[in-house]
């Protein structure tokens, strides 16, 4: 069993431009400061120091449609779009518009 990818500054700061989100937005949906989510992005080609960091950030950037992919056959890990801005937004809306949730059918 192959351990888990370990979320890099850069494999953030790519999620994010891939998104079109700000820093801002990233640090308000992972529920971290501006300067934490500044200081996990700088970081570089380094995994994040902090588990929960990684784990709020990878789930804010999961909420914006960004899927992070582990390293495969001899390939490093990456980030890729899963929807765009406007998909998310819009799922968004759709989800407050209140009425009972159902599951969804996106993998």
């Amino acid at each position: 069993m192959t351990e888990p990818t370990r979320l890099t500054g850069r494999m953030v700061a790519a999620a994010r431009a891939l998104a079109g989100i700000s820093l801002e937005d990233l640090a308000a949906a992972a529920g971290l400061g501006l300067e934490t989510t500044r200081l996990a992005e700088d970081s570089g080609s380094a995994p994040l120091a902090s588990p929960d960091q990684a784990a709020a950030i990878g789930a804010a950037l999961e909420h914006f449609g960004v899927l992070i992919l582990e390293e495969a056959g001899g390939l490093g890990a990456g980030v890729r779009l899963k929807f765009t801005r406007l998909d998310v937004k819009q799922i968004a809306r759709l989800e407050g518009e209140g009425g009972p949730a159902g599951d969804d059918d996106v993998p």
